[in-house]
This record gives structure tokens, sequence and C-alpha cells, in this order.
């Protein structure tokens, strides 16, 4: 029931981050006046769906998107003042192009002439079409805002407690598992250390943190120190003589340097320190670096997707992955033996990353994506602007249906990805555990 909890909380969580998605698009739609006749999650066959003034709002059944449908996305034929096609050419593309032209003029009603999406001025539809794709990449951040400033940061912290002592001391290259018999006892295990002991004072100075006693005895080499201890509830006092050691210079890697040596571990755990908003727009940078490489690589990495389906190859925990195999991660984060916070943080940043990584992907300019839409905006801004610098007749909007081939190519190419990622993530899945 927890591993089914996850995979809820991570898929949900990726829907209501695509109905905002199309929420952002929806809404400056209706600003700017363009019909919007329906708002849906989902594709397929209608599920449930509700129209309210002009717009059907519903949910489809395949929970694998979302969309809106604005009125005239496809301007007519240039020289078609009537607004309607009267022909078709015999070319397949051409032929094509047209009969989705004629397709998405047939919901213009009279009286929509200024309503239609290609009318509009290209700074609107170029708001319109990064409304959406703004919404995720906002979302990413406030997500990650609040882990970071409000739950905070996870760090590995180190108690001044004694973990564990090392019986002997051995080589740093040796990989024996026990002590060989002519190896030496470490200085712990001379003075009797023992798993749990507390540090309180080294050599009569307080400690507080593991940091001062790594130091402390890094000084303190072929020097005997006394240790203040408290061991189960009660202070004990035992001399130690510290051991000199070679080891790498921590400031220059080919170099090494002579530091006292004890023979003990640290209690380790994860805390949770409190960020500041720059700490928040350092991390935002670095993972939008990440995924945007992660982007550019995908149809590289989808190679190795396709080997891990059929060939059965080692899924990379790097690669592309898909809804199933984020709802599985989910699953898996919130059925791991962690504490609670950790698995909330963990559930959290996956959605923050979702969003980032949606956000990102839209933006690319090529349609049918929405970078595509905000590509043919910006195009139709410098065709506008080189028309007026040069006394030029207005070129009108861009004709984006002449792209129309590249974009079912395109779709195809992503549908056949969505479907492979799909097939992996159900049968060769990427898990937390490698």
């Amino acid at each position: 029931m927890i591993w089914l909890a996850g995979v809820l909380i991570l898929f949900f969580g990726l829907l209501v981050s695509i109905a905002l998605h199309e929420l952002g698009h929806f809404s400056f739609a209706k600003l700017f006046g363009v019909r919007v006749p329906q708002y849906m999650v989902g594709f397929g066959p209608t599920l449930w769906s509700k129209t309210k003034g002009e717009t059907e709002y519903g949910v489809k059944w395949i929970p694998l998107g979302g969309y809106i449908r604005m009125i005239g996305m496809l301007p007519p034929r240039r020289g078609d003042a009537s607004g309607k096609v009267r022909s078709v050419s015999t070319g397949p593309w051409q032929g094509l192009i047209e009969s989705a032209r004629g397709a998405a003029l047939e919901e213009v009603r009279p009286g929509d002439e200024d309503r239609v999406f290609y009318s509009k001025k290209w700074w609107q539809k170029l708001i319109i079409m990064f409304a959406g794709p703004a919404v995720n990449l906002v979302l990413a951040v406030v997500i990650f805002a609040f882990l970071l400033m409000g739950l905070g940061a996870q760090t590995l912290k180190t108690d001044p407690v004694v973990s564990s002592v090392a019986k002997c001391v051995v080589p740093a290259t040796s990989t024996a598992e026990t002590c060989p018999s002519d190896a030496p006892l470490t200085p712990a295990a001379k003075a009797g250390l023992q798993a749990g002991d507390t540090f309180v004072t080294f050599d009569g100075r307080k400690v507080t943190d593991y940091a001062q006693v790594q130091e402390l005895i890094r000084q303190s080499a072929g020097r005997t120190v006394t240790l203040g201890l408290r061991r189960h509830g009660a202070d004990v006092t035992t001399r130690v003589s510290i051991i000199p050691n070679r080891m790498p210079d921590l400031k220059d890697e080919n170099k090494t340097v002579t530091v006292g040596y004890l023979g003990i571990a640290p209690v380790t755990h994860v805390a949770y320190e409190r960020q500041g908003p720059g700490a928040v727009a350092r991390y935002i940078g670095q993972l939008t670096s990440h995924t945007a490489g992660a982007l550019v690589r995908m149809p590289q990495r989808m190679v190795g997707v396709w080997h891990a389906a059929f060939g059965g190859e080692k899924r990379d925990p790097n690669g592309p992955i898909g809804v199933v195999g984020v709802s599985r991660l989910g699953g898996e984060v919130a059925a791991a033996h962690e504490p609670v916070k950790t698995k909330v943080w963990l559930l959290i940043s996956l959605i923050g990353s979702l969003n980032l990584a949606v956000g990102l992907f839209n933006l690319i300019p090529l349609l049918p994506l929405d970078g595509g839409h905000m590509a043919g905006a910006l195009l139709e801004a410098l065709k506008k602007a080189f028309a007026r610098v040069f006394s030029r007749p207005d070129p009108g909007p861009v004709d984006v249906a002449k792209a129309l081939p590249v974009t079912y190519v395109m779709a195809a190419v992503l549908i056949v990805m969505g479907g492979l990622l799909i097939y992996a993530d159900l049968f060769n899945p990427i898990r937390l555990s490698g």
C-alpha cells in the first residue's frame, strides 16, 4: 500500500503539472480574446467533461498529456480572402497541409474574425505559447525553494561519536578483510575506545563536532593526548598515543603529508539545513544545465533504452524515463526504509524535476511543441520588422501550416519514443537500488 501511495503521488503530481501547463496557455489565450472550445487533461475518449460558457472542460481516458484547442491555429492560404479552402493540391504533403488547414478553419464561426489565434499580434502568440512551459518552470522554482528554504537541504553530518574502531593498522592499499597476525593494533584499539563513545574533550580542549576532533587528530601525530569521553552516561578519561600516517594533501593530491592516525570512524546522519535564495538560484541553475544537457543527448540515450528494453541490458539510471517509470520510482521512494522527511523531500523533488524537464522540453523550437509555435511568432516579428524597414506590405501571419510535414514526423518520433519508454519502464525499469 505504501508503494502504491508513492506511485499515485507521482502520477497525480504529474497530471496536476500538465493541467497547470495547459491552464497557462488557456489563461493568456482568453486574456487576448482567442476562443478556446476545449480544455482537456489526457488524450483519447472523454472520461468526464462539463461545458461552461464556450469551453468544454474535461478529462480523457489516457493520462499521458493534455491540450487546449484554440480556433484558427492555422491561417487560410494567402490570397484566400474568404478564409475557406477552395481546392486541394494533388501532392501528398500539400494535400495534407490544405486538408489540415481546412479542418482548422471549419470551427471559425461568423464573428470570430478577431478571435482566431493567427490574427493575434506576434507578441500575444508568443506569450500564449510560452505561458505553458513558463508555468512548469515557475512551479519547479517554487517547489525547490520550498524544499531548500523550508525543509532544508540534505547534508551529511558527522557527530563526535565513535561508530566503529579499527582493530589493526594495515596499509591503505591492503584489501584484507581480517587483521594479519603481524599487524599492530590501532591507537584507538590499544586505548580501549568503543563504539558509542562520545568525545567531550581532546587534550583539555572542549569539542562539539567531529570536524574539530578530526583536525585535532591530524595535528597530533606522534603525541600522547588525553581524551575525555562519555560512555553509557558516565565520564571516562583515557590516554592515547596517536601515530603518524602519510596521506595525500587535501590541498594538493599530488603531494603527501604526515598526519595523525587514531583508527576510528564517526557516526554519520542526514541533516536538513535551511538555505537562502542564493542557494536556490544556484541549485536551479545547476539542475537546469544538467536537464538541458540530458535533453540534447536524448536521441543518443534512446539507443540505450532500446537495448535495455529488447536486449536485456541494464538501464542507465541517468537516462530517459517515462511517466510509468517516474511513477514506479515514486513507489520505491515511498517504500524505502528512510525517515519520513527524507521520503517527502525525494517525492517532492521528483515532481519539481519533472516540471523543469517538461518546461524545458516544450521550449525546443520544433512543432508540435510549444517552442515551434514560439519560433513562428518570432519569425513573424522579424518579417514584419523587415517589411517596415524596407517599406514593404505587411507580410501577415507566418504560415505554420507549411511546417506540418515536419510536425507529423516529429509527432511520430515522439509517439515512438513515448511508447519505447513505457515498454522499458514496465519490463526493465530504472530502480533506486540499482
